[in-house]
């Protein structure tokens, strides 16, 4: 039998303390940079299960290494923090916490993307290792994230020396969880999610009563005309064969019907899928509205402001064919393609940072007959609600379960006794 199905058959002895775990973390979420109380359970956990753990990084990240003799050094990551939502999925263990946001604002508080699963997998895929060393040889990096929803928490990880404060990783895996049969795993070689861009774009005009607009230069019509001219650069600028997308979802001005006000507000975001890409679109998106300003009369020249940016994400190709091997061994049919995917995360930025190959892989959390039965023609209907719905919730088990036996065959692509170490392994 081999290590995985060895470790692996074990897991009923971890399956009820991890199950506690996430019912408590999905009862009690936190905000992007405000994972104290994640942060202390997990930190406590690890530690319990002999790692030498370090907290506060970026914040309130999360390290947690084990040393197990020479070989190859593994980054396993999980994000931990949750969303500004209402949680409607009427489970017996639903969020009912509030928080103050960044803004001051007191809103509800959910895990509505999955965040609560990750940590949960990553807790049980570490405990399952570190009890049965005798299985593999080298160190294990578990790293816990936050503000991964900010697009932030990487970057903060960083900026605190993270890749100082670990041992050097030859390779480093991520998971998420998504609406698709639970039970199954689903690799991708090469982009697999889109980089992401949020914009705030201020336009100006001048001012005056709704009677007389011949006095006045309207924001209000000369937003309108960049919403219209903003989606000719995805229909008409870029090639049919280049996914990407462009969505203004927000658009403010005024304040009464009949006061035409002296400037407008637009929020846009874009993905895309390649550097050449993005920067294209970005150039496009800057010159088409600063060509509308120009043909509306615009007293001033617009503001351009990114208040959100997450990185592509490139599953390496090497990596990803020995993950995807792993799991062809360990989960059979149950392994498949993932699609691309129009999220995005900031996972990337770790491995990018430190030259490290990576890929990045999805775990499906719906019950099977109820997705089964949501397909229609290729398409996934509302019966299955997606990632940041306040519908969102995994079914509780197979998916903590193979989201744990996923990361412990992955790091076993590279731990395993019978696994010779790359080219580029460091010994520990």
């Amino acid at each position: 039998m081999a290590a995985t199905e060895q470790i692996l058959q074990h897991y009923e002895s971890i399956r009820p303390e991890q199950e506690d775990f996430y019912k408590d973390l999905h009862q009690n979420p936190e905000l992007s940079h405000q994972e104290h109380r994640t942060a202390a359970n997990v930190a406590r956990s690890m530690s319990s299960y002999g790692f030498q753990t370090e907290t506060g990084i970026g914040g309130t990240g999360v390290t947690a290494v084990l040393q197990n003799g020479n070989g190859p050094t593994v980054l396993l990551r999980a994000d931990m923090d949750a969303l500004p939502l209402q949680e409607r999925t009427g489970a017996d263990y639903a969020s009912t916490i509030t928080a103050q946001d960044q803004g001051g604002d007191r809103v509800p508080v959910m895990h509505a993307c999955g965040h609560d699963v990750h940590v949960a997998c990553l807790l049980g895929a570490s405990r399952l290792l570190a009890e049965h060393q005798d299985k593999w040889r080298g160190t294990l990096v578990a790293l816990f994230q936050p503000a991964e929803e900010t697009g932030d928490g990487a970057r903060g990880m960083l900026a605190d020396a993270l890749l100082d404060r670990i041992p050097p990783p030859d390779v480093a895996l991520a998971q998420h969880v998504l609406p698709g049969v639970s039970g199954h795993v689903a690799t991708r070689s090469g982009p697999v999610l889109s980089s992401a861009d949020s914009l705030r774009i201020t336009v100006h005009g001048r001012g005056g009563h709704g009677s007389m607009p011949q006095n006045t230069i309207d924001p209000v019509v000369l937003a309108a005309m960049i919403v219209l001219r903003l989606q000719a650069i995805i229909s008409r600028e870029t090639p049919p064969t280049e996914p990407a997308v462009l969505t203004v979802g927000s658009l403010h001005a005024g304040t009464k019907s009949n006061i035409i006000p002296d400037q407008a507000v637009m929020e846009l975001n874009l993905r895309t899928y390649t550097d050449a890409t993005r920067q294209r679109i970005l150039d496009s998106v800057r010159r088409a509205v600063q060509a509308e300003c120009a043909a509306s009369g615009s007293p001033k020249e617009p503001d351009f402001e990114t208040f959100d940016s997450f990185p592509l994400t490139v599953n390496d190709e090497a990596t990803t064919a020995r993950v995807a091997g792993a799991f062809s061994t360990y989960f059979g049919d149950r392994a498949g393609s993932l699609e691309l995917q129009t999220a995005s995360e900031d996972f990337s930025d770790i491995p990018r940072t430190g030259n490290i190959p990576y890929t990045y892989w999805g775990i499906g959390g719906t019950d099977p007959q109820t997705y089964r039965a949501a397909v229609r023609d290729g398409r996934v209907l509302d019966d299955v609600p997606a990632n940041h719905s306040p519908m969102f919730l995994p079914v509780l088990q197979p998916t903590l379960k193979t989201g744990t036996e996923a990361l412990v065959a992955a790091a076993l692509a590279w731990l395993g006794l019978d696994n010779s170490p790359p080219a580029n392994a460091t010994a520990s």
